[in-house]
């Protein structure tokens, strides 16, 4: 019975130690977001994958180019997806509209049938709620018909949850059909690399990496892309958007493949997780509404 106890207590300690060491681990969730908008988008994806690094996606099922990303992704079930939910259309000369036409939601769109390239615009068109949920619900129901795993929505450019009445539908929607909400899982929303120099953006991302702690899961957007003729091609209709997009989406691409940003990584100080895993250890009914969003 004593040697029992021995080997019991031994065991105890030794797993303690092993949870107590997980636990100081800096836990990290890689979000890239505007999937599926172009095919030189979904190209920088395939190069993510093929780094091993544990990856969330957000997938824009209203953009043209989205039934490439879910080729990609049903090849890879190890990528965890989310649903990009779209009120927007922001490129010059690349634009797209509801997944429902542009009659069936004509509140959502101009006279062309596109989204409004901006909140600002959208709002200033006097959306109808009822038009607003119809549109999100297709956005949804087409992800799901694709017969992909999909875990979490979240916002295209923050248009579904600009005022509190647009963020109820979002809210109504993910609980209607079990489906996450990122910053809802108490993440550290940690600052990107996006807004960042170009020449600078893995040095950014190493500083960012740096300053994490372990006493919550950090959260980092990336947007990343291929600079050739397609992304360059496209123009920002608003004149807040970045300058040099393509360059600056190839940058983030190069910070991830970095060897230096994936010695890091794949180091003891990190535990890199997914939105899947992180649903199912948070728990759906344990979502909260935080306090300051992003």
């Amino acid at each position: 019975m004593k040697r029992y106890f021995i080997i019991l207590l031994t065991f105890l300690l030794i797993t303690g130690k092993s949870f107590t060491q997980q636990d100081k681990k800096v836990k990290v969730l890689i979000r890239l977001d505007d999937i599926g908008m172009c095919h030189s988008v979904n190209e920088a994806l395939k190069e993510i994958i093929k780094t091993g690094l544990p990856i969330s996606v957000s997938v824009m099922f209203a953009c043209p180019w989205y039934q490439e990303a879910v080729d990609i992704l049903k090849d890879n079930p190890q990528v965890s997806v989310g649903i990009h939910l779209t009120l927007n259309s922001e490129w010059k000369n690349y634009r797209w509209g509801p997944v429902l036409g542009r009659t069936a939601v004509p509140s959502l769109v101009d006279s062309l049938g596109y989204f409004f390239p901006s909140r600002a615009t959208f709002n200033a068109n006097h959306p109808s709620l009822v038009d607003i949920e119809k549109e999100l619900r297709a956005q949804i129901e087409r992800a799901l018909g694709t017969g992909l795993k999909i875990v979490y929505v979240d916002h295209h450019m923050g248009t579904a949850v600009d005022k509190p009445e647009y963020r109820k539908i979002l809210e109504k929607l993910a609980k209607e059909y079990h489906l996450g909400i990122p910053q809802y899982f108490n993440e550290n929303y940690s600052d990107n690399m996006y807004a960042d120099d170009i020449g600078n953006k893995a040095d950014s991302l190493y500083k960012i990496l740096n300053n994490l702690t372990s006493e919550k899961v950090n959260l980092i957007v990336s947007h990343i892309g291929i600079d050739n003729d397609e992304l360059s091609g496209l123009i920002d209709l608003n004149s807040f958007g970045m300058k040099q997009m393509s360059k600056h989406r190839q940058a983030e691409l190069n910070a991830w493949k970095s060897k230096k940003i994936l010695s890091l990584l794949k180091s003891n100080k990190y535990s890199l997780i997914t939105y899947s895993q992180l649903i199912n250890d948070f728990g759906l009914g344990n979502m909260k509404k935080p306090e300051v969003t992003n």
